[in-house]
């Protein structure tokens, strides 16, 4: 039992201790050590100034403690207040309460600031991927990613860090997928690599990790039946526009929210081409398919996808047109569960190469710069196998 406990009585200091326990257990080997003890430790401090049992606590209690945060740094407020939304979203979930009484703490009080030793290096390695011409929402993506590598280790400033440490990062993270593992460790050395070249350290800890194996190449099409599905659910037609240009042209999420409407040109032959803005700045012109003219010829002149005013206080629109992030959420919201956006585009790899049984073509259409990765996006049906083997023993 924590000392401050003794300032509530029994009954409700053996109920916190019971909930922070399983909270502890379950979020074990998620969360980075350095974490979870810190959300425990500003729970607890709710704990005793709620002075009730963590299944009677209500909105009014989370807003009386809030207030009295006042006095603390804004970076304090909010990683508490994050803690507490962490335990709470926990809790709901577990089933121990019918309501989150949390969720009064409004999104952008819960968003986690970074830790002051970390801000400097964090905002000049950003500038350093805009002066290398990434794309904003690489940009974005990374940064978020750093963000949140960087609260794991509030505490110490990222020249700090240890081989040991990104050992214990890595480790903890068991939930993430392999690519995710290998797209995290390489954005850890990517910062680390500008430290040293920067000359912020003469130190680089991730040079050392091990390396992460790429995954066995399973494509995910989504089925003809999924793929119909959305397209009947889809009542706008920009929604059901997206759905077509990521599974019959075989668009990224990003690629379709950017389209432009002065993308469209005509070739020498008269054929309607698309200018497509992909990952890395890299461009490439595909071929508009005739079932695919109408509907694009008949758009507004801007933006195909812009973003609306009430979309944009979502944070969902982006330089005048809809985030991918939106683009990708609202088109899942069509398809099956378990089903994205990025499988149409798997979709129309597998059909593609199934047609035309060129993988080189296939890459170039979905702009890879290795056939490995189109390799990744092409499932080959167990019919086509059996043909092949029949093939084989035929001659």
């Amino acid at each position: 039992m924590w000392h401050a406990a003794k300032s509530l009585d029994p009954t409700t200091a053996a109920r916190w201790l019971e909930a922070l326990d399983s909270y502890e257990q379950a979020r074990e080997g998620r969360d980075a050590p350095s974490l979870l003890r810190r959300r425990l430790t500003h729970v607890r401090r709710f704990a005793i100034a709620a002075q009730v049992s963590p299944w009677h606590v209500t909105p009014t209690i989370v807003e009386r403690w809030l207030s009295t945060l006042e006095h603390l740094a804004p970076n304090t407020q909010n990683t508490m207040r994050s803690s507490l939304r962490a335990f709470y979203r926990w809790a709901t979930a577990a089933g121990s309460l019918a309501e989150d009484p949390s969720a009064c703490i409004s999104k952008q009080a819960e968003r986690w600031p970074v830790p002051e030793q970390w801000e400097e290096p964090l905002v000049a390695f950003e500038r350093h991927l805009w002066a290398r011409g990434m794309q904003p929402g690489t940009v974005r993506t990374w940064g978020e990613h750093l963000r949140k590598f960087a609260r794991d280790h509030s505490h110490r400033s990222p020249w700090e860090l240890t081989i040991d440490d990104l050992y214990e990062w890595m480790a903890s993270n068991r939930s993430w997928a392999r690519e995710t593992r290998r797209s995290r460790k390489s954005l850890v050395s990517s910062f680390y690599d500008w430290g040293v070249a920067t000359g912020r350290t003469d130190h680089d800890p991730s040079a050392r990790l091990p390396v992460v194996p790429a995954g066995d190449p399973v494509a995910r099409p989504a089925t003809e039946d999924e793929y119909a599905l959305a397209l009947a659910r889809a009542s706008d037609p920009r929604w059901a526009l997206a759905l077509r240009l990521s599974a019959e042209m075989g668009l990224r999420r990003a690629e379709v929210a950017r389209i432009h409407t002065s993308d469209l040109r005509r070739d020498s032959l008269g054929n309607l081409t698309l200018t497509v803005h992909g990952k890395g700045a890299k461009v490439r012109v595909l071929p508009v398919p005739s079932v695919l003219e109408a509907a694009l010829m008949t758009l507004e002149p801007g933006f195909a996808f812009p973003g609306q005013v009430a979309e944009k206080q979502a944070h969902a629109a982006t330089e005048g047109h809809l985030s991918a992030r939106y683009m990708g959420k609202k088109i899942a919201e069509l398809l099956p569960s378990g089903v994205t956006m990025h499988t149409l585009r798997h979709r129309f790899a597998t059909r593609a190469y199934g047609i035309s049984g060129d993988m080189m073509g296939v890459q170039r259409l979905l702009g890879h710069a290795s056939p490995a990765t189109t390799q990744r996006y092409v499932r080959i049906s167990d019919e086509k196998l059996r043909q092949l083997m029949e093939s084989v023993s035929a001659t």
